[in-house]
């Protein structure tokens, strides 16, 4: 299998770590929410090779959009962590 054909497959992961992520994002514990903004970032980088290799220029711009929305939910969640609140 070609370098080309491995980067194509990571579409698949990509879709997944997306998948979990949301999953993880909607929970009302902080500290999955947490997690699930870092598997958001790491579907981010996953969505964003895929999309240089597929010169999906739209999708480039998306991720890096979603990647700076993924860190200020970090940032939040985070922050109610060490407050001690769970949910706002």
């Amino acid at each position: 299998m070609d370098f080309s054909s491995l980067v194509d497959l990571l579409q698949w992961p990509a879709m997944l770590a997306s998948l979990l992520a949301a999953w993880l994002v909607a929970s009302t514990r902080a500290h999955r929410r947490n997690i699930g903004f870092w598997v958001f970032l790491l579907s981010n980088v996953l969505w964003t090779v895929w999309g240089v290799h597929t010169k999906a220029y739209a999708l480039i711009v998306l991720q890096v959009a979603l990647a700076l929305m993924n860190v200020r939910g970090l940032r939040k969640t985070e922050q109610l962590e060490k407050s001690g609140q769970e949910t706002r």
